[in-house]
């Protein structure tokens, strides 16, 4: 039987809904090597995201998939304290950004220590927090892998393959997430096991069709970003395409952020419950197809 492996420890589909597969609990965009990165007092971000949490708990939702990784201020001992206080199962990466968020550790690691790294966070616990990474999340350079990028990705690849875990990657062009499913095949994982994160910037459709036609999940999070009407559009349009069974919804929103004063002001995670939903709704979308896209999908991509 396949689970999520979460901040309280592995669920089952039975003991799941509706699964929000794009947030963020805690990010820091400045560069690792900048001073006061990533830190914070964990009582601050308690106090700022668990009533985010609870909002999207009364709307339904059943846990959140964590999308900050290495490079951009993964704190897993964070995360685990906000889903503690809330009682909320998230979902954290391993893996690492991309250029200039890399860490000279991971920089100057061979592929087999980036491998090594993964795959002990991934069956073992994530640092000592005693809980599992749930999946890989990396990321590409907007016009195609640099030399690092691709070293993390053949080593998350060898990692995902022993794990199942699905590796989702922060990338713009959808040429750019083909050469990346090249690579993962070439080391003997699958394309159904990526996601393309951000498929919404890619603005080729038949980019968005071609990805999900290789076995790719497409995630469209932009949802309370963009416009309603053009959101609810594309969605419609992946949904047309046939693209339902490998379509992936959520915000990219949150967020705890250490290099603004108290963390800054947070971004609710409920515009897709509240709006998004009810629209696609009353432009005939049907209760089965919306359950799939925000409780089955979700749980499909990440489960292992």
């Amino acid at each position: 039987m396949k689970h999520l492996r979460t901040t309280l420890g592995p669920k089952s589909k039975s003991e799941l809904g509706m699964i929000l597969p794009h947030e963020h609990v805690f990010v820091d965009l400045r560069t690792p090597d900048q001073p006061g990165y990533a830190e914070a007092n964990t009582e601050d971000v308690v106090r700022l995201m668990a009533p985010e949490i609870e909002r999207i708990k009364k709307l339904g939702v059943t846990a959140l998939v964590e999308c900050s990784t290495g490079g951009v201020g993964r704190r897993a001992d964070i995360d685990l304290a906000v889903s503690l206080a809330t009682d909320f199962p998230i979902v954290v990466p391993t893996g690492n950004y991309r250029e200039p968020w890399i860490p000279e550790w991971v920089r100057h690691a061979s592929e087999q220590e980036l491998e090594a790294w993964m795959l002990r966070e991934l069956t073992e616990q994530i640092d000592e927090t005693g809980f599992q990474a749930g999946w890989i999340k990396l990321s590409a350079g907007d016009d195609g892998m640099t030399a690092l990028e691709t070293k993390i990705l053949r080593a998350a690849a060898r990692a995902a393959a022993q794990t199942d875990a699905v590796i989702g990657s922060h990338t713009i062009k959808g040429r750019v997430v083909m050469d990346q499913l090249d690579v993962i095949e070439a080391e003997g994982y699958r394309a159904d096991r990526f996601i393309s994160i951000h498929t919404q910037e890619e603005k080729d459709f038949a980019h968005n069709v071609a990805v999900a036609e290789r076995g790719a999940w497409i995630e469209y999070d932009h949802v309370g970003r963009g416009e309603d009407k053009e959101v609810a559009e594309l969605v419609i349009k992946a949904l047309e395409a046939g693209c339902g069974d490998r379509l992936l919804l959520s915000h990219d929103r949150g967020w705890f952020d250490p290099a603004l004063p108290m963390g800054g002001t947070p971004k609710p995670y409920t515009h897709l419950s509240t709006v998004l939903l009810p629209e696609l709704k009353r432009r005939g979308i049907d209760d089965g197809t919306l359950i799939r896209l925000t409780h089955d999908n979700p749980f499909e991509a990440f489960a292992r």
